[in-house]
């Protein structure tokens, strides 16, 4: 007997290319796109670390010289700080209002839900440069309200003062993205089945309980990715300390926050590579607490 031609697998074979090709033809445009928004910078960026500008704009190469310049740097270091003390106080606070306000909403006894998420939420669609400059005005301790205040009551208030500066960018950024995470939050509560509501008022559980037992648990993921998202927006913090320097001299310096450091160094002293090493130690330190509250967010999740 001859043997029965082969046919089938070949044409499997053909079609798994055929497939293949497709696949990668979807997947190209994000490649690109992935290559040369991302990749390209960074690596780049890690190039421009290596080497050193001299007066007259010539390159040096100088290894790892400019990453041990970075980790004894006290302006780098100074920044940092004022970056985890404004981390300290603005996200535990907007998260826990955004949480609140999720939790009311999605409670139905709130009357005017509807208007009130979209209150909160309206802050987030203001451009944050429009938002610094109307919080600039209030601010102001002679010309806005804060100023009024101070002459009604005979006060001398001032939020922009290097005391209460960290405390007076943290309100900014609460107003402006608690209503994001609100409504995160709510629209996981959304997502929780009715069998759960269903079963805990049969336990006889409560508002409170109910709360505890089902709705903060249905939360946590949702919790993890804010708080993520936060501490990352917080390291790269600049809009607002760039914008309020000119009112706050005293209180905003050029190395106030490290990525205001990067960029000092890069537009105003034209020092682009040692400003290069600052964003990637940057980078670094952000992956790994980024990293880490993601460990320990999903360790939390499996208990």
């Amino acid at each position: 007997m001859s043997p029965i031609p082969a046919t089938r697998p070949r044409a499997s074979a053909v079609r798994s290319r055929a497939e293949n090709r497709t696949g990668w033809g979807f997947v190209a445009p994000f490649a690109v796109a992935f290559l040369v928004a991302i990749v390209a910078p960074i690596a780049y960026a890690i190039y421009l670390s290596l080497y050193r500008q001299d007066f007259f704009g010539n390159q040096t190469f100088v290894g790892l010289s400019n990453y041990v310049r970075a980790l004894s740097d006290p302006s780098l270091w100074g920044g940092l700080g004022r970056i985890v003390a404004y981390i300290v106080i603005q996200v535990p606070t907007m998260m826990a209002l955004a949480l609140v306000a999720a939790l009311a909403i999605d409670s139905g006894r709130l009357r005017g839900w509807r208007f009130f998420r979209l209150t909160l939420f309206l802050p987030y669609a203001v451009p944050g440069v429009v938002a610094v400059i109307i919080w600039g005005f209030v601010y102001g301790p002679r010309f806005g309200l804060v100023g009024s205040v101070n002459t009604l009551l005979g006060t001398t208030l001032d939020p922009l003062s290097p005391r209460w500066i960290i405390v007076a960018i943290s309100i900014i950024a609460t107003w402006e993205w608690a209503g994001y995470n609100m409504l995160v939050y709510y629209s996981a509560l959304r997502t929780v089945p009715t069998e759960l509501y269903e079963a805990a008022a049969i336990d006889g559980a409560g508002a409170m309980r109910t709360m505890f037992s089902v709705k903060l648990p249905a939360l946590r993921g949702a919790i993890v990715i804010t708080l993520i998202f936060s501490i990352i927006g917080s390291v790269q913090l600049f809009n607002e300390p760039n914008l309020l320097k000119p009112i706050a001299p005293n209180a905003i310096t050029s190395d106030f926050t490290p990525t205001l450091y990067a960029y000092t160094l890069s537009f105003a002293g034209r020092q682009y590579s040692y400003a290069a090493t600052v964003a990637i130690v940057m980078g670094i330190v952000t992956a790994v607490i980024a990293y880490i509250v993601q460990l320990r967010g999903h360790r939390e999740a499996m208990r």
